[in-house]
């Protein structure tokens, strides 16, 4: 079947794959979707191109029975919040969360306020192509409603945390959406809070989107020379989060994960969920405090889903996109730069301590190119070829993760690109090494023959 989504939303270059016509049909799809009545929720990121975007949303939604409810530019997770808070039957954002400036995309929210799985985007993608979309008549076309959250949402976030010091915070919102709630919140908490990139811009001009170790210098310098407690980034949407530590480093993201997830635990087997990609720093420390792991595919709407349906206190991504289940379902960051707060306030320890208390394993990373239209059967050819090696567990979640007792390597087809790629990780550099070049010699045998 054709597709319209990807792992985390529907993205791609204005213009190329993403249209006016596309987005203004899709609003008539999700509508007829809805049963054509209902209101939905609409919010955008500041990028150029994004109130193009909401306009033909919003039309599509209108002339299919919705009404709207416009928010107006906020971050990706304040709709999820803002689709409870208003009782609306749906949400959407216009965003390509992290990447370029040429890019924008569409991301959909069920009643709940959770991301729509992969079963619902099935269902969207089945009427569009099929061309079921149903319009209706002049006199029952939706209606649009401008509503104000930001405000509510700052405040319950204030209001589900209590900090017992303040802080010195610089904020990097890489002129994204972060930047009308992430300054603000912490100053509510009585921090004093510097700014970097925090005026929202469409054109991205502070640094790259992705809030990666490259494009935070400037914060990790800012933080150690003005002698902050923590620098905080987002991408452009603001539901991910990186964290700078007080000596002016980027935390290790698998690290600041598992911290943050196990001080969510309050019982013993309290189930945590992150993804097939992730460290096993997390299964270690959440371990240590009781909690279960439980692993899904990539992509935040996957981890959503688990969380929802295991009833877990936390789930999280190494990218930074992290959820609060007793706050909402949606990928938050503003509300994750919080909770790293909160770590602190609790353990009365600089961030830097707490990282480097915690194991250290070592991953490699190789990519091998292979044609699309091969992926499944060359890792159908791996799949029956990993079973000549004595590994301890063989998992099949997403890709192929084939654990041993000293480390894993994951094997998984690039959802964007004509690549397999091969994760591995062990306590020893070398042996990741190792079972990254393993990995990678099955795979050329695979695609060769």
């Amino acid at each position: 079947m054709k597709k319209l989504f990807g792992t985390s939303g529907i993205r791609g270059v204005v213009w190329e794959q993403i249209t006016p016509k596309l987005i203004m049909d899709l609003g008539l799809v999700f509508a007829t979707h809805l049963d054509n009545s209902g209101s939905v929720v609409v919010g955008k990121d500041p990028r150029l191109s994004s109130g193009m975007f909401e306009s033909c949303i919003v039309s599509g939604l209108l002339s299919g029975g919705c009404d709207v409810k416009r928010i107006d530019t906020v971050p990706t997770p304040v709709v999820g919040f803002a689709v409870r808070r208003l009782k609306a039957k749906a949400g959407v954002m216009i965003t390509a969360s992290h990447n370029p400036p040429q890019y924008n995309g569409v991301k959909l929210w069920d009643s709940s306020g959770m991301a729509y799985t992969s079963q619902l985007e099935t269902e969207i993608e089945s009427i569009y192509f099929d061309k079921q979309m149903r319009s209706v008549s002049w006199d029952s076309i939706g209606r649009i409603e401008k509503v104000e959250v930001l405000g509510s949402y700052i405040d319950e976030v204030v209001a589900a945390i209590e900090l017992k010091h303040e802080y010195k915070i610089i904020v990097d919102c890489g002129n994204g959406s972060g930047s009308l709630v992430t300054p603000h919140l912490f100053r509510k908490f009585g921090c004093k809070v510097a700014t970097l990139n925090s005026h929202p811009d469409g054109t991205f001009p502070g640094r790259g989107l992705e809030p990666s170790p490259e494009n935070l210098g400037e914060l990790c310098k800012a933080v150690k020379f003005t002698g902050a407690d923590l620098g905080i980034a987002h991408d452009g949407d603001a539901d991910r989060i990186a964290a700078v530590d007080e000596a002016g480093r980027v935390a290790q993201a698998d690290k600041l994960l598992a911290l943050v997830a196990a001080h969510q635990i309050c019982q013993k087997d309290n189930v945590v969920v992150t993804t097939v990609d992730a460290s096993s720093v997390v299964d270690e420390v959440v371990g240590r405090y009781g909690g279960k792991i439980m692993r899904t595919p990539v992509g935040d709407v996957n981890v959503a889903a688990a969380v929802k349906k295991h009833d877990a206190v936390f789930g999280g991504e190494p990218s930074g996109a992290w959820i609060f289940p007793s706050f909402h379902l949606a990928p938050d960051g503003a509300l994750a730069a919080v909770k790293i707060l909160k770590l602190l306030d609790s353990t009365g320890k600089k961030l830097s301590k707490l990282l480097d208390e915690l194991p250290d394993y070592q991953t490699a990373r190789k990519k091998l190119a292979c044609p699309n239209s091969q992926k499944a059967k060359v890792m159908e050819k791996f799949g029956l070829k990993s079973k000549e090696f004595s590994c301890a567990r063989v998992s099949q979640i997403d890709g192929i993760r084939l654990e041993f007792k000293d480390g894993w390597v994951l094997v998984r087809p690039s959802g964007t690109e004509p690549y397999i790629r091969v994760t591995a990780e062990s306590k020893s550099l070398t042996r990741a090494q190792e079972l990254a070049t393993m990995a990678i010699k099955i795979l050329k045998r695979c695609i060769h023959n």
